[in-house]
């Protein structure tokens, strides 16, 4: 999971940044959402043999695009 906050008035130029990014390897699935305060939030599906295997993750937008630095975020599902 990716998760950022725009500069103020960004959000839109965010998510388009976010979705035009492109990784080494696709993901399985990639979603992109929005949230309040101009968050830009992308979750990526993985096939992976291991919790900690070396995937792809999408950069830093360039720092006048955010306001603090991206969340990043590993889960697994549990069935």
């Amino acid at each position: 999971m990716w998760e950022a906050r725009a500069a103020q008035d960004r959000g839109a130029e965010l998510l388009e940044w976010a979705r035009a990014q492109v990784l080494v390897r696709e993901p399985v699935r990639r979603e992109l959402f929005r949230a309040p305060q101009d968050r830009v939030l992308v979750l990526t599906w993985w096939e992976a043999d291991a919790f900690d295997d070396e995937l792809p993750e999408l950069p830093e937008p360039d720092a006048e695009l955010i306001t603090r630095p991206v969340h990043r975020w590993r889960f697994e599902s549990i069935e």
